[in-house]
């Protein structure tokens, strides 16, 4: 199971405040632990929403909104993209960051499996050729 866990945005991230040399430190440390465990597949973060843009698209118009957002708790500082077992064992990972005062999310990603027969053979096929054309690009 791959499961996306979120780190939400507080003040500091929002206002541009990079990490101290000791969270880098630990974070890499943290982000070490995952990588030889197999469990961690991809994480970033994310420059604050100052520098970012929302798309809207409603009646067949689309509209953009330039960043700052200001609902600070509902924005996303960085993420992960885990492989585990289960949503529990992710949560035993997560309990290890090296995290205060944040709040983090983790969602499961959908599998092709969790479409049923709406995603047929033909969409799994080029969905599998999308995969293999994005890993060759790496």
């Amino acid at each position: 199971m791959r499961f996306m866990v979120i780190v939400k945005a507080n003040k500091d991230s929002e206002a541009g405040v990079m990490p101290t040399k000791e969270l880098l430190t630990e974070m890499g440390k943290f982000n070490e632990e995952l990588v030889k465990a197999g469990v961690m597949l991809a994480g970033e973060g994310l420059h604050p929403s100052s520098k970012g843009a929302r798309v809207k698209f409603s009646g067949g118009n689309t509209t953009v909104i330039d960043g700052p957002f200001a609902e600070t708790k509902e924005l996303v500082a960085g993420y992960w993209i885990w492989q585990v077992k289960s949503k529990e064992e992710a949560i035993e990972w997560l309990k290890r960051a090296p995290f205060e005062d944040t709040e983090v999310e983790i969602r499961q990603v959908f599998e092709a499996e969790d479409f049923g027969a709406e995603f047929t053979p033909e969409l799994r096929e080029q969905e599998e050729r999308l995969r293999g054309k994005m890993a060759a690009q790496k």
